[in-house]
């Protein structure tokens, strides 16, 4: 009889275990999904069409807070929201527009993402359209919900095509 007590407590005591365990992964928070590579590829899009609205102001708010850009056409480093404007009021003066030549994606979790490969930018310098063919890294993370990038780094290409 003891042994049928201890057995049935025993079990109990792993009904318990599991009800428990069922219900902390029932509070869990539910985690988001991974990016698919278009959809990291797509935030180029978003970028370049703040890019066209001409606001430095737009094109920061696509940089998290703590973003670090290492810019195609200055040689400083830019580390905080006020040099990443700084820089784009400068840069959208040519009007740019990018095009993705080659793209690399690889998605790290469901909250972070790096896009890197080459792009071509449509400008306008001195009044006469010009291109600039350059090599890029985006370093993506979600943020409260929303993708922004945290490193870009742009370098004209070292040789032309």
């Amino acid at each position: 009889m003891r042994k049928h007590l201890a057995g049935v407590a025993a079990l109990a005591g792993v009904a318990l275990l599991v009800t428990g365990c069922a219900s902390n992964a029932a509070e869990a928070p539910k985690q988001d999904p991974m990016p698919t590579p278009d959809q990291v590829k797509a935030l180029f899009a978003d970028w370049n069409a703040a890019l066209a609205t001409g606001d430095p102001q737009k094109v920061a708010d696509r940089y998290a807070p703590n973003a670090v850009l290492l810019p195609t056409v200055s040689n400083k480093v830019r580390s905080t929201r006020a040099e990443i404007v700084d820089y784009f009021e400068h840069f959208l003066q040519n009007k740019p527009s990018g095009t993705i030549l080659d793209s690399h994606v690889a998605v790290l979790d469901a909250d972070d993402a790096i896009d890197a490969g080459t792009y071509r930018f449509s400008l306008t310098q001195d009044g006469k359209p010009t291109t600039v063919d350059a090599r890029y890294t985006f370093v993506y993370e979600k943020i409260d919900g929303k993708w922004l990038i945290v490193n870009h780094h742009s370098s004209a290409m070292p040789e032309k095509a």
